[in-house]
């Protein structure tokens, strides 16, 4: 599960494809599987936050460094009310054909 901590007009701008707004995780996830909390992008602490309560409530939490932003700057799908789309990849997030090294 990918719990989207942004508001609902950020939500309507773009998410991830299957992600989840947190308030409705405490009865739907499987406190069995981890969930990796996101927000708006690096500058937001809305994932952490997200994932403090998550974890309060007895999740395994991963929290999606870069959030919403380099998801969709890295060219993965994002889905909106229009359904699912990518665009190019930004060469500063995912340098084509390098490897970073990690």
């Amino acid at each position: 599960m990918l719990p989207d901590s942004r508001g609902a007009q950020a939500w309507a701008q773009g998410h991830v494809p299957g992600a989840e707004i947190p308030r409705r995780a405490a009865t739907e996830l499987d406190p069995a599987v981890p969930v990796v909390a996101y927000c708006w992008g690096p500058g937001c602490n809305g994932a952490t936050r997200a994932g403090l309560a998550l974890a309060r409530l007895g999740f395994r939490v991963r929290e999606m460094i870069g959030g919403f932003e380099y998801w969709a700057r890295e060219g993965l799908p994002v889905a909106t009310a229009d359904g699912v789309s990518a665009r190019p990849a930004d060469p500063l997030t995912a340098p084509a054909g390098v490897s970073c090294g990690c």
